[in-house]
């Protein structure tokens, strides 16, 4: 037999020798790199962690499993050791029922990859019951957790574990809420006297308890003398204790920090987790020069190796492709009312499980569905459809009307995650009732947009644009140009669009196969000024003008590429017809024409825009009915507001008068 064999502390010796020379051989940076700044290397020695676990006791019983994810995290954190504060069982029962659940908490706790160290509490003690015996259950405790009290020496550090339910010393009574029974017994007392005198050379020292003693309004005055011995030590670093299921910090007094922890799978006043009330751990750093505490909500730390090109590629996929495609659009009555059946296709588009939910939802309470969810588990590449009956009674179209729309939530499957993703909204596309002849504007209102998604929609089946000459234009006041802004938008490699990016306008028509561009040749847009902006094709170029002004054209010909997504004021469709570019300003006398309105040089813009026979959308941004604004066009192409669209005077704007 070796000497390692016979002795295996060595190892141990041997090893921590070699470590500290490698240390003292050669601490610098190495590189080839010259005159870049010097770096400070940290200070490695004697540093290591710990972590903290708070109270168990008081949750239902699935609260297990939260102990059983801060076991999983401890283990990703790796430090030396895992310490208490005591609960660890709910107790307060016989030995039948106590050693059942000290089994399931130990069968939890080993599963931690470094030691862990108990600490008595009042559930792990309290006998209730037949057959109580004076000790209760600390004979229990002892037998199959550890002493009542204790302490150990870890790299130049003591721990020191003490009982804070001996009862009352004249009765033998345990009773937490009375102070009498929250004393410390003069053996307890005298064995803490020893062992800080055997730590005196420590660097640190650090206590563990389950009641916190030193709040003298629940526990009584006796903390004073235990804290004076722990200051006159000079190098007690630390109390922790538990029990009261929220966290508390006491600040630093003699040199002592004083830390009650919440909960590790405990009981918790719901509503109060920004004030300390959650499950968390401790996790405790020491150096020479001293220590830092955090606290980790669990939950918090998570193995980055899950994290594969399969979960991040996949999940990606799928919230980007993930849609919620609807049959039909709803038909409304005169006055908003509505009693359909609509189907709703769902595809899984990636190469994973995942799990679909979908509800129809609206803020106007007056729409109903049936059923109110839906919620399937799909293969890749599965396809389902559910059908809903959706139904609104007659209603005026109040401030309170509001269009319905299909949220759709997914978690991603992955091999041993499961991922949620973003929420998804698909409004239920909605045709606008019949809606009575539009009254004369009154222009003065004009369309206030945030530029975060704030638009007007119009569905590409109400615009009956044909190939051949045509003209968009509009008045425009940006609040800011900054980046790709779109003003009124049909683009996707096809299409047409006009806009105002970096304050340089641009209207472009994808005709012979590519897009054909009039660019202003510098910034000409200032923010919090109106202008007028009119993009023309003629057939043979297409042309910019700001303000009636020519300012750039470009050679154009050819056959006009269509796609079915919808006409954006204010924004430009992606790929899928969601709003993106978004505009932030605001927006008045829309119009598009089938032809080209100007061809000279110059012109005065028009103040209100008039229609006529080649008008085929004309916004002047006054009268809204519910969710759509009224086309004065005469064609009923109403678009529907999104997002947080707003309505400004044009009083005073400076495009008054």
């Amino acid at each position: 037999m070796s000497c390692v064999q016979r002795f295996p502390w060595l190892l141990l010796v041997c090893a921590a020798c070699l470590t500290q020379e490698a240390q003292g051989e050669d601490r610098e940076v190495h590189t080839d790199r010259q005159g870049a700044r010097p770096l400070e290397l940290p200070d490695e020695a004697g540093a290591f962690s710990f972590i903290v676990f708070g109270d168990r006791t008081g949750g239902p019983a699935s609260s297990i499993d939260v102990l059983a994810q801060a076991v999983e995290e401890a283990n990703l954190l790796a430090p030396d050791l895992v310490m208490t504060v005591g609960d660890l069982v709910q107790g307060y029962n016989a030995r039948k029922e106590w050693q059942a659940q000290m089994k399931e908490y130990r069968g939890v706790m080993s599963r931690l990859a470094m030691p862990w160290f108990p600490v008595p509490g009042n559930h792990d003690i309290y006998w209730r019951g037949e057959g109580r015996p004076p000790e209760e259950h600390e004979g229990d405790f002892e037998a199959n957790f550890a002493p009542l009290w204790y302490a150990f020496e870890h790299k130049g550090c003591w721990f020191v574990v003490l009982y804070s339910d001996e009862g009352d010393p004249e009765t033998g009574e345990r009773n937490f809420e009375l102070p009498r029974c929250q004393r410390m017994s003069p053996r307890q007392y005298h064995w803490l006297e020893s062992v800080l005198a055997r730590a005196a050379g420590a660097r640190h020292v650090f206590l563990f308890l389950h009641h916190p003693r030193w709040i003298e309004d629940r526990y009584g005055d006796d903390w004073e003398r235990v804290h004076l011995l722990l200051a006159r030590a000079g190098n007690v670093r630390a109390v922790f204790a538990g029990h009261i299921h929220y966290l508390r910090y006491e600040g630093v007094r003699d040199g002592v920090e004083y830390h009650a922890l919440a909960t590790t799978g405990g009981v918790l006043t719901a509503g109060l987790e920004r004030a300390g009330h959650v499950h968390e751990f401790h996790v405790v750093t020491v150096r020479d020069a001293g220590i830092s505490v955090a606290a980790l909500p669990v939950g918090a730390v998570f193995d980055p190796r899950l994290y594969t090109a399969e979960v991040s590629e996949g999940a990606s996929t799928v919230q980007r492709e993930l849609r919620a495609e609807v049959d039909r659009p709803l038909v409304l009555g005169p006055e908003g009312d509505v009693d359909q059946v609509v189907k709703v296709t769902v595809r899984n588009p990636g190469e994973r499980p995942i799990d679909v939910t979908l509800l129809p939802s609206a803020e106007d309470r007056r729409w109903s569905f049936w059923p109110d969810h839906d919620h399937r588990r799909l293969a890749p590449g599965q396809e389902y459809t559910r059908h809903f009956q959706v139904r609104r009674p007659p209603a005026p179209f109040d401030q309170c009307f509001d269009l319905p729309q299909i949220l759709l939530d997914c978690d991603f499957l992955a091999e041993a995650l499961r991922v949620p993703l973003a929420r998804k909204c698909f409004p239920l596309p909605c045709g606008p009732p019949p809606l009575p002849a539009v009254a004369p504007a009154r222009h003065d209102l004009a369309l206030a947009l945030d530029g975060a998604g704030a638009c007007l929609r119009l569905e590409s089946a109400l615009l009956d644009l044909p190939d051949g000459a045509f003209t968009v234009e509009a008045w425009a006041r940006g609040d800011d140009f900054a980046g790709r802004r779109a003003l009124v938008n049909k683009t996707e490699s096809s299409e047409f669009g006009l806009f105002t990016s970096d304050g340089r306008p641009e209207f472009l028509v994808h005709v012979g196969g590519a897009y054909r561009s009039a660019r202003a040749p510098a910034p000409l847009l200032a923010p919090g000024k109106w202008q007028h902006l009119a993009g023309v094709f003629d057939g043979r170029e297409v042309r910019l003008y700001v303000g009636g002004r020519l300012v750039a054209r470009g050679a154009a010909a050819g056959e006009r590429a269509r796609n079915d997504l919808p006409l954006y004021v204010g924004a430009d469709p992606d790929e899928h017809g969601d709003p993106t570019s978004c505009f932030a300003g605001c927006v008045d006398e829309v119009r598009i024409s089938r032809t080209a309105r100007y061809a000279e040089e110059s012109f005065a813009p028009p103040r209100s825009c008039a229609a006529d026979g080649d008008t085929l959308l004309l916004l002047h941004l006054d009268e809204r009915a519910g969710p759509w604004c009224l086309d004065s066009s005469g064609r009923g192409a109403h678009p529907t507001l999104v997002g947080c669209a707003g309505r400004e005077p044009l009083v005073g704007s400076g495009r008054d008068g």
